[in-house]
């Protein structure tokens, strides 16, 4: 594509949708153009941020305007394959989609016939591109001589209020594992090279939104939980999340040891959130510790401030856009396949069905891997 300024279509523009704003107009080959979202104040929010964008009365709406070259779902989580489907049958264009890919086991399959259908696919999976969290990954394997255990945690605060309160209840969002982890069970699966083959959880909802009412119905998402990976290569991985810790000082924190030694990445939470009275927030930090010599080496790995002031991912939104774009122009590849995206859905959901039901989840024997994905 050779146009001077790829033009964004945008589905939905809640807070997630407003920080991809922010991060497209940082970019200097990329612009918004039009935008679909239902609530109204929203919408002006997000009008006001993306000049001369157009508001779209529906995706078919958004759709038909000549002007837009790619497409970023950013809708409710329970949306996202259906509004794929849409694309791929209405105007077949390159997607951008949110995390998580879909969140009902049921409609796994669906996944399988979307990579013939449209011209790119791009998962968005931020995570991947936190400058710690890249460097991190770019070293592991080095530092360790080859990966055996790899643990993630995640301490922070509870679940934002979202439009509606989507994003209070399983069936919505595909479970806590599923909307909040598959961040991680995609990290895992990058950082290792391999596919997960079995998933053991135990998690709860001990104190969030359980003095919540919606109707006659209280939110059912966990609040914090363990879970066991076992990888076909034979490396191990746990995460440990907790949804009621925001007084951390660093929100993620990864590990990854093997016979050479151990590197770790501890990144801290959105800049907003940190007290002013504490002073200036923490800078995210990578630790290699080599066993032979023995002795840890500090490093840290600080964000440009302009980028952290663009959203809540320690600037991986706008590299995220950068190699998206890249792609759309063909200058690039698709690094967050819908294969990829597929197996963090599936390993949220076998976490969520493990925790339910008390016990180990084969994912060969549950989940069929689609063949085209």
């Amino acid at each position: 594509m050779n146009r001077s300024s790829i033009a964004y279509g945008i589905i939905g523009c809640g807070m997630m949708g407003q920080e991809h704003i922010r991060n497209i107009a940082l970019l200097p080959d990329a612009h918004v153009a039009a935008i679909f979202e239902p609530d109204p104040g929203m919408l002006t929010a997000s009008l006001a941020m993306a000049p001369g964008a157009r508001a779209a009365a529906s995706v078919a709406d958004l759709l038909a305007m000549d002007e837009v070259d790619c497409v970023l779902i950013a809708s409710p989580n329970h949306c996202h394959l259906a509004q794929l489907e849409e694309i791929a049958a209405r105007r077949p264009l390159p997607v951008l989609v949110e995390k998580p890919l879909f969140t009902d086991a049921a409609d796994a399959k669906r996944i399988e016939t979307l990579g013939s259908r449209l011209p790119l696919v791009w998962v968005a999976m931020e995570y991947r591109y936190m400058p710690p969290v890249a460097a991190f990954v770019e070293q592991a394997e080095a530092v360790t001589g080859g990966i055996r255990m790899l643990t993630i945690s995640e301490h922070r605060f509870p679940f934002l209020t979202k439009v509606g309160d989507w994003n209070r209840f399983n069936r919505n969002t595909g479970g806590t594992f599923v909307e909040k982890c598959c961040h991680f069970f995609d990290l895992m699966r990058l950082i290792l090279k391999s596919d997960p083959i079995r998933v053991m959880a135990s998690a709860g909802q001990a104190i969030n939104h359980l003095d919540e009412r919606y109707g006659d119905e209280t939110p059912d998402i966990l609040d914090h939980g363990y879970v066991l990976v076992d990888f076909a290569s034979g490396a191990r991985a746990m995460l440990e999340l907790c949804m009621f810790a925001e007084g951390s000082r660093y929100q993620e924190e990864l590990r990854a040891v093997g016979g050479s030694g151990k590197i770790e990445c501890r990144v801290p939470g959105p800049g907003r959130f940190w007290p002013p009275h504490l002073g200036a927030a923490p800078v995210p930090e990578l630790i290699v510790s080599p066993r032979n010599p023995p002795g840890p080496r500090l490093v840290e790995t600080p964000v440009d401030p302009w980028l952290l002031a663009a959203g809540d991912h320690n600037g991986s939104t706008y590299f995220e856009h950068a190699c998206f774009v890249a792609a759309v122009r063909g200058q690039g590849s698709v690094e967050v396949t819908l294969q990829d995206g597929w197996w963090a859905v599936v390993t949220g959901l076998a976490a969520q069905q493990s925790a339910r039901e008390g016990r180990a989840v084969e994912l060969a024997s549950e989940f069929a891997v689609p063949t085209s994905a």
